[in-house]
């Protein structure tokens, strides 16, 4: 759950930022890109559910499996 709680923390502001640009585009009306900031949002939620962490078995592993788009 540690991991989780890691990657949960390091996509907070991510998700705040991509909140910030959906509203952009939806003030626009920009049909695109509010579908495309969506998608990046689904993806920093599904950092949470990688099969990754479960199948790391040391902390090397683990470290290796963050993901590149919390970089």
């Amino acid at each position: 759950e540690k991991e989780r709680e890691l990657r949960r923390r390091a996509r907070a502001p991510k998700l705040a930022a991509l909140d910030v640009d959906f509203m952009r585009a939806d003030e626009r009306g920009d049909v695109a890109e509010k579908a495309c900031v969506a998608d990046k949002k689904q993806a920093l939620r599904d950092v949470t559910t990688d099969p990754a962490i479960e199948a790391a078995m040391t902390p090397e592993a683990l470290r290796a499996a963050w993901p590149d788009i919390l970089k």
